[in-house]
């Protein structure tokens, strides 16, 4: 394992207003970091992570924050599984959730289609549907390192674009009629 090459950035922004800290937050959750220390974050390194976090790094710096971002490696392998191992965690959990809400949703759907006029729900249906491909895409873009829970996620995903099938509703995924 050893030989990744990591992005650190370590930042201090001022307790107020707290707007700030938590638009930073959120933007390197989104992105996919690892808070490995109160406030050091990281990223395996690569072109898409860097320049995200390059403009975080200029965010902070227009907040009166304080930013450091470095590119790094670990010493030793077992350092860098541990990492790796908090990256596969994070993801396990937004998988889990993921697949909750999948389950959840066909509980509620399948009742549905004999109940409802499938024109009266398609549109909503439609929406929702594009909703789960975006949210599946977006883990999987942050799952670097192969979560265990990826393809329960992306079996989930399948039952829903095939329950909408069912419906009559031409199912899409990345411009391709699935």
């Amino acid at each position: 394992m050893a030989g990744i090459k990591w992005l650190v950035i370590n930042y201090n922004l001022p307790t107020k207003p707290s707007k700030y800290r938590v638009a930073i937050w959120r933007s390197l959750k989104k992105l996919g970091a690892v808070n490995i220390q109160q406030s050091m974050w990281v990223l395996p390194k690569n072109e898409f992570n860097y320049k995200a976090l390059q403009k975080i790094l200029t965010t902070i710096e227009n907040n009166n924050g304080q930013v450091l971002l470095t590119e790094s490696s670990f010493f030793h392998d077992k350092h860098e599984e541990r990492v790796v191992s908090l990256f596969n965690k994070i993801r396990d959990e937004e998988y889990k959730e993921y697949i909750n809400e999948s389950k959840k949703y066909l509980k509620e759907i399948l009742p549905k289609l004999s109940a409802e006029s499938l024109d009266s729900i398609r549109f909503a249906r439609k929406a929702e549907l594009e909703k789960f491909i975006s949210r599946h895409t977006k883990l999987v873009e942050k799952d670097i390192f192969h979560s265990s829970l990826a393809g329960k996620a992306q079996e989930m995903l399948k039952q829903i674009k095939a329950v909408l099938r069912e419906m009559g509703e031409p199912v899409y995924d990345n411009s391709n009629q699935i």
